[in-house]
């Protein structure tokens, strides 16, 4: 018989090394999962802070074209294999205005020079490009046509090696200027990405330039964006803080247009770090766009190249992806997600598939919150919650990351709003500095509790609840923070995940106003797995079962913990 003691010393020798080097750096105690479920925890928005800030102006630096003529800009990476990367980037000038003439994206070649070595690129790949439009036939608003955009993958590449590329057309010549980036290490179960920032409903204001100023800062190695990327359906041509009124100043206008430079303005502003470190990208509403002929999400499909065909997947709005030994779900809440639907059975076939022994974190992503304790977006996917939360407990999700609440929320692990060990940890980090400000509103605070008429999504069914059982039976909100709830504030900010082995994995989370100073999170915890418990090869096991035995696990694994922290520290004073 296999000893699986061995292994599980190791794991604990590692921590415990781990954990003692933050506890002498840090000075403080970094909680485990295995220590809750925790007492609800609520910090307050601290009121000499702003709420929210302005738009960043398209004439700022950092949203300027500095590029003349055919030469690649707004260049961006994404990941497609485990040993492939894709390369975007825009040429030419996008035009607005009354009337629009798309350019051909056939008239500029899409290439992509690389090499191991600066300055030497021993490879070169070609990738295709495309146009798009965002079109409003009504007097008052403005026409779009996009400039050309390119996509390219390089497929062989070698994990955990760092490779020099160039983009662009060498026949003009119109070659971008060099850029690098470093590959992730295959799927293994002891291979992660070193850091993975995690963000959520970004924008283009002075406070998401602070939150990507700090994720940079934090060199991640892989960024997930959790959708709401640039606001530019609320951002007019009519001005920098558009109309009071927009149907006020467009009765004839049926759509509420959306200022497409914007994106141009935005992919400038983060090539600087998504030129070298990859994105993954899930729609959210603002990426909607509705505009004539019922179209929508243009420019979601059109600016992002998604490995979607890699996994199986026939939608750019749903796909997954490994990154070492994490498997990424990104699901779609503004499609069908119904039990009955395409979405679905491609989630069921994809987590079927997924090998736990070689990626044993399983992390899914969409952007609004299935859990969420604020007024705003209060049980607005529900619907969605109904028809797939069984589907991501059964197969054992580890951790779900979600944003469109403009807050900061980490849930105890939770599956149909009970505590259950065996369920996921749900993180809210809509938090990334948009024009819409900061959520302060609690649903259970007195008088915030929103109607059941509140919190329509623009895409999909209302399913809004009252409780049938617990502290809140019979009604629509808590009167307290619900216990599933573990810690919230009301900040700008972002995450950080490290995954450390296929048990332990830290989370970090950074608020905005700590952007100067050295260690001091807002809320950080160890995330830990226990499989043995919930397998999906084994039953589940119900609430006080699961929970009995992941106390045994826990105490068993604090007590070994504590005793190997007394052994090395006092080596270590010795």
């Amino acid at each position: 018989m296999k000893d699986e003691t061995q292994p599980m010393f190791v794991t604990f020798i590692f921590i415990s090394i781990f954990i003692v080097t933050k506890l002498v750096v840090s000075g403080k105690h970094i909680p485990t999962t295995l220590e809750g479920p925790f007492d609800p925890t609520t910090i307050r928005f601290d009121p000499s802070l702003r709420r929210g800030s302005d738009d960043i102006p398209m004439d700022d630096p950092r949203l300027k074209k500095n590029v003349t003529s055919m030469f690649p800009e707004q260049i961006a990476l994404a990941l497609s294999t485990p040993s492939s990367i894709r390369v975007s980037w825009v040429t030419g000038d996008a035009q607005i205005g009354p009337n629009v003439t798309a350019l051909d994206p056939t008239s500029v070649a899409s290439e992509v020079w690389y090499g191991k070595e600066s300055g030497k690129y021993t490879s070169k790949t070609r990738g295709n490009a495309t146009v798009y439009s965002q079109l409003y036939p009504f007097e008052g608003l403005l026409n779009y046509t996009s400039a050309i955009i390119h996509h390219a993958r390089i497929d062989g590449l070698e994990p955990g090696t760092k490779y020099y590329y160039k983009c662009g057309d060498s026949s003009l010549p119109a070659m971008s200027e060099e850029h690098e980036f470093e590959t992730l290490p295959l799927p293994a179960q002891n291979s992660y990405p070193r850091r993975i920032a995690v963000i959520g409903d970004l924008g283009l204001t002075r406070n998401s330039s602070t939150t990507i100023d700090h994720l940079t800062k934090n060199d991640p190695s892989l960024i997930l964006m959790v959708g709401d990327l640039t606001y530019a359906n609320q951002y007019l041509t009519t001005g920098g803080k558009g109309v009071p009124c927009f149907s006020c100043a467009f009765p004839d206008a049926p759509i509420r247009e959306t200022y497409q430079p914007r994106w141009d303005g935005w992919g400038r502003f983060m090539e600087p770090l998504i030129s070298r470190v990859p994105m993954m990208v899930i729609e959210g509403n603002h990426e909607i766009e509705p505009q004539a002929a019922g179209i929508t999400f243009k420019s979601y499909l059109t600016r992002f190249a998604v490995p979607a065909e890699e996994s199986g997947s026939n939608s750019n709005f749903y796909y997954s992806f490994d990154a070492g030994g994490v498997h990424f779900v990104m699901l779609g809440a503004y499609v069908d997600y119904n039990s009955t639907g395409a979405q679905y059975a491609w989630l069921k076939e994809d987590l079927c598939k997924v090998d736990r022994t070689i990626t044993p974190w399983l992390v899914a992503a969409w952007h609004p919150p299935w859990y969420n304790s604020y007024s705003s977006h209060y049980q607005e996917f529900e619907c969605m919650r109904q028809e797939m939360e069984e589907l991501i407990y059964q197969y054992g999700v580890d951790i779900v990351f979600s944003g469109h609440v403009h807050a900061y929320e980490r849930m105890n692990r939770v599956y149909n709003y009970t505590l259950n060990s065996c369920g996921p940890i749900y993180i809210t980090v809509g938090d990334g500095g948009n024009i819409e400000k900061v959520d302060v509103d609690h649903a259970d605070d007195p008088g915030k509790c929103p109607s059941q008429g509140d919190n329509i999504p623009e895409i999909g069914g209302v399913c809004h609840l009252n409780f049938s059982s617990g502290p809140a039976k019979g009604k629509f909100c808590w009167e307290r923070q619900p216990e599933w709830s573990a810690f919230r504030e009301s900040s700008f900010g972002h995450g950080i995940l490290e995954v450390l082995n296929s048990t332990y994995a830290l989370w970090t989370w950074h608020r905005n106003q700590d952007v100067y100073k050295e260690d001091s999170p807002g809320d950080q915890i160890y995330i830990v797995r226990h499989p043995e418990l919930c397998s999906p090869s084994k039953p589940l096991k119900g609430k006080n079962e699961s929970e009995q035995g992941a106390q045994g696990s826990a105490a068993e694994s604090v007590k070994w913990s504590w005793i190997l922290l007394f052994f090395i520290v006092a080596f270590v004073v010795y």
